[in-house]
């Protein structure tokens, strides 16, 4: 506590310079705003793109080595399903379908939907239901709908009511729940694989994916590699997250202009609070001097300089994360489809990119003062 008194006199120096410290503030909070409010988005984009790995909950996932999302699904064949059932590390593995239709609605009009086919046996991969009882799902024609941003689009469906579905019946029975919506902006709709594949137009493989449970962790590995000998691949759930997030940072724009807009967002906050903060100095040099005519030691001026620039930079830190956060809760409210997500990730790059902002203010600062000599107040 020995340097508290200088600290003191550090933090009166810079809020009773309101101009200069509220320039830093709108400076500071701006930048973390946007970088915050870049990866935010692209959070929220990656999480609705691990929606179907994510809402399936599947331990382990079979897929061709093409495959890169769940929505571009590559058909595995039959044989394979067998192969992996009877693998001694494998609990029990079974179908799943994925694929894509349109349906028309009592209206007349037609809709994009997503159908996702569970295993005839254990329905693996299940909602949970807000209406209805999952056993219904065996009745004719009968499928669940998932009630999440793009329920609206089939016409706020309830149960009983009817569609067409490639020139086949399909009843609602069921209205579910799901952790994650989709990236891909259409509805999705929950049927038996064997309905699935009869009512979708398929190639001669009509498996998507084969999920599996291991029987324990030491399984993963031998099971990976019998999977590769038969030339497909197989993913933990956490493997298959990380090559979809793979292919949207690396694959697509969508990383690249994220990573642009959070780069220059940095530059952006990097360069008003730094000329700020520079200008703040220059201002105050004649009182640095004083400081260190009265026997202020440099030692003492850095801890001063440094403690104004992380006070500046933590409040800054502090309203830019409360401001992105109420902008993204009205967002969500008013917007379901609006995907953008604060995580653990996001808060400490901006926790990070302000640190350097920081370090380079202070940097910039230290070294004007450090140059200072007590005799220059005294001139003129």
């Amino acid at each position: 506590m020995k340097n508290f008194g200088i600290l003191r006199i550090g933090f009166k120096l810079l809020v009773n310079d309101r101009s200069k410290f509220s320039a830093l503030l709108v400076g500071i909070t701006f930048s973390v705003f946007l970088m915050m409010q870049m990866t935010a988005m692209f959070a929220g984009i990656l999480n609705r793109a691990y929606s179907t790995v994510t809402n399936v909950g599947a331990a382990m996932w079979i897929l061709d080595p093409a495959v890169n999302t769940p929505t571009s699904v590559i058909p595995l064949p039959d044989y394979l399903l067998d192969a992996v059932r009877s693998m001694d590390q494998v609990r029990y593995a079974v179908p799943i379908f994925i694929g894509g239709a349109q349906v028309r609605l009592a209206s007349g009009t037609y809709q994009s939907v997503s159908v996702i086919g569970l295993d005839d046996t254990s329905l693996f991969g299940r909602p949970q239901l807000e209406q209805g009882a999952i056993e219904d799902i065996y009745a004719e024609n009968a499928f669940i709908m998932v009630h999440d941003a793009e329920f609206s689009k089939l016409e706020n469906p309830r149960i009983g009511t009817a569609f067409e579905l490639n020139d086949h019946r399909g009843t609602i029975v069921g209205i579910a729940k799901v952790l994650t919506s989709g990236l891909t902006g259409v509805p999705t709709l929950y049927t038996t694989y064997r309905r699935a594949i009869e009512y979708l137009p398929t190639t001669r493989f009509t498996i998507s994916y084969i999920l599996l449970e291991p029987r324990n962790e030491a399984a993963v590995s031998l099971i990976k590699q019998q999977v590769s000998k038969l030339g497909y691949i197989a993913l933990t759930k956490d493997e298959f997250n990380q090559r979809i997030a793979n292919y949207y940072i690396y694959q697509t724009g969508v990383g690249t202009n994220i990573l642009m807009m959070t780069i220059i967002s940095f530059l952006v906050g990097l360069s008003i609070s730094g000329q700020t903060f520079y200008t703040f100095i220059l201002e105050n040099l004649d009182k640095f001097a004083a400081l260190k005519a009265i026997g202020a030691k440099s030692r003492e001026l850095i801890y001063m300089i440094l403690f104004m620039a992380t006070f500046t930079a933590m409040t800054g830190y502090g309203l830019g994360i409360g401001l992105v956060t109420l902008m993204i809760s009205v967002a969500r409210s008013n917007l379901p489809n609006y995907a953008a997500i604060i995580t653990f990730w996001n808060l400490g790059l901006a926790f990070v990119m302000v640190l350097l902002i920081a370090g380079v203010s202070s940097y910039v600062g230290i070294r004007k003062v450090l140059r200072i000599e007590p005799f220059d107040i005294f001139r003129g």
